[in-house]
C-alpha cells in the first residue's frame, strides 16, 4: 500500500504544476480522446491477465503501439512536459502501472485476480491523472490577445 502511494504521489506532483501555464500546453482534443480511449483499452488487456500471457500477447502489442503513438503526440507539443513526465511513469516498464504490469504478465506468464484489480486501479487513476491534467489546460479559444 505504500507504494501504491507512492507511485500515486508521484504522479500528482506534476499535477501541482500546472498552475506555470508557461510549463503548460493548451488543451489538444486529439490528446483528451487519446488518453480516454487508451485507459478503456488498457483495462481491458489487463481483466484478460488470469489467462496466458501468450494468448493475448497480439492485444498487448496492440495497446502498447497505442500508447506510443500517444507519446509520440504528445512529445511534440510544446510546454507539455508534465504530460510527457506522466506518459513516461505509467508506461516505465520497471515501474508499478501499466509498464511493469504488462511486464509482469509477460514474464509471469499470469496474474492474479486480486492483483489485477489492484493494479487496475492505479493504472486507472493514472490515466484519470493525464486526462485531467489535458482537460484542465487553457482552451485555445479562452486566450484573449490584449490590445
Amino acid at each position: 500500500m505504500k507504494k501504491a502511494r507512492f507511485y500515486l504521489g508521484l504522479i500528482l506532483l506534476p499535477c501541482l504544476l500546472l498552475g506555470c501555464n508557461s510549463l503548460t500546453a493548451t488543451f489538444d482534443q486529439t490528446a483528451y480522446t487519446q488518453v480516454t480511449s487508451l485507459k478503456v483499452d488498457a483495462l481491458d488487456v489487463m481483466d484478460k491477465a488470469t489467462e496466458n500471457y501468450t494468448t493475448h500477447e497480439a492485444e498487448v502489442k496492440t495497446l502498447q503501439l497505442k500508447i506510443d503513438k500517444a507519446i509520440e503526440y504528445d512529445t511534440h507539443r510544446p510546454n507539455n512536459q508534465v504530460t510527457n513526465k506522466l506518459w513516461t511513469i505509467l508506461n516505465n516498464p520497471q515501474g508499478n502501472l501499466l509498464g511493469g504490469f504488462l511486464a509482469r504478465w509477460k514474464k509471469d506468464g499470469t496474474c492474479g485476480a486480486t492483483f489485477i484489480q489492484e493494479e487496475k486501479q492505479l493504472v486507472g487513476k493514472a490515466f484519470d491523472q493525464i486526462a485531467e491534467l489535458e482537460s484542465k489546460k487553457i482552451k485555445p479559444s479562452d486566450v484573449t490577445i490584449n490590445q
